[in-house]
């Protein structure tokens, strides 16, 4: 009778493994994540079946990761404007918290890697789709859910391109202030506080 697996190593192998990976990116070897975890490359495949799982396992525990801290950030609050909610969400995603997922599944884009997780693409829209009609649902612009996740996408694979942070946060400031008129704003928390943001990153 082979031993029995146990769930509790399994998690601590997989969060050591998600921290290297989202420090240092998916390895092509699996001595790498053994080293991070303390443990061999024998074990992770005794524990994961496969190279291919373990990484497969490592992505969703990371978007998992992700999802739990962003869509945090992206949640109404009831004393707060919520284009400032937003901007808040995306100077912490696109700051240092948010840099390493950005940077691992950016890695998705690539063929090799893409095979891991090929219905990324449509995952890592309809993800986010949720939270946002949620959120923008406090001002009663639910619609615009498919908008502005499509405007903070594509701002970040102009900042994954370009390194340009000064560009694509004045575009992400213009936008929410375009909001804001929406709604009757004129030079709202949100702005001011884009402004502040876009001052200190200069």
């Amino acid at each position: 009778m082979g031993r029995r697996r146990q769930p509790e190593i399994k998690l601590r192998l997989l969060d050591a493994c998600t921290d290297y990976a989202l420090e240092h990116g998916l390895p092509d070897r699996l001595e790498p994540l053994a080293c991070a975890a303390g443990t061999s490359a024998r074990m992770l495949i005794y524990h994961f079946g496969t190279r291919d799982a373990l990484l497969r396992a490592v992505l969703g525990h990371a978007r998992q990761r992700q999802l739990d801290t962003f869509g945090a950030l992206l949640r109404a609050r009831p004393d707060e404007p919520y284009t400032t909610t937003l901007n808040n969400a995306w100077t912490s995603m696109t700051g240092p918290d948010g840099q390493p997922f950005l940077q691992m599944f950016g890695q998705l884009r690539e063929s090799s890697v893409q095979q891991l997780w090929p219905d990324f693409r449509r995952t890592a829209t309809t993800d986010w789709l949720g939270p946002l009609a949620d959120g923008l649902r406090s001002i009663g612009r639910e619609e615009l859910a498919t908008l502005v996740l499509a405007v903070i996408r594509g701002l970040l694979m102009d900042l994954d391109a370009t390194a340009d942070t000064t560009r694509t946060d004045r575009a992400f400031h213009h936008f929410l202030g375009t909001l804001d008129r929406q709604n009757g704003g004129e030079r709202s928390p949100a702005r001011r506080a884009s402004e502040r943001a876009s001052g200190r990153r200069r």
